[in-house]
């Protein structure tokens, strides 16, 4: 499997997306390639994907890191984190967060946050699995109409 950050929008990459966002479920609506663009130039986002089986194949998952400065450090968070359903327990979604883990240790950032639904079983286990720890707090979302 091959790792690799994203510095540019190109067909392949515009198309893996369109087909692995809705996979996160059905609300979630796949970027216009205008918005995928504005991301990948982002100075606060990353987005990562993952090859498989190595460095020639298709694109199997992705994840968003984003890293942000408060008054009290230097902040990082995992977005969107998907694989392909065809592909999965591989070990795709651990290399992408490996990689998210690695590449914010080396920006500075104390931590990796991440939010998960409760429903996303598997995913949770994994998480957990990579040392991710359940964290005595509210979530809450405001919502912009």
């Amino acid at each position: 499997m091959h790792i690799e950050k994203i510095l540019d929008v190109s067909n392949e990459l515009f198309d893996a997306v369109n087909q692995l966002v809705p996979q996160l479920g059905r609300h979630k609506i796949a970027p216009a390639r205008e918005e995928l663009t504005l991301l990948v130039h982002s100075e606060c986002s990353t987005l990562w994907i993952a090859r498989y089986p190595d460095e020639t194949g298709s694109i199997a998952g992705i994840l968003t890191l984003a890293l942000y400065r408060v008054p009290t450090g230097l902040r990082s968070i995992v977005e969107d984190v998907v694989v392909d359903q065809t592909l999965r327990r591989r070990g795709i979604a651990a290399a992408l967060l490996r990689n998210a883990i690695a590449f914010a240790r080396d920006a500075g950032a104390s931590g990796v946050a991440l939010t998960s639904n409760p429903q996303r079983r598997a995913a949770n286990l994994l998480y957990q699995s990579l040392g991710f720890e359940p964290r005595d707090t509210n979530s809450y979302f405001y919502k912009i109409k």
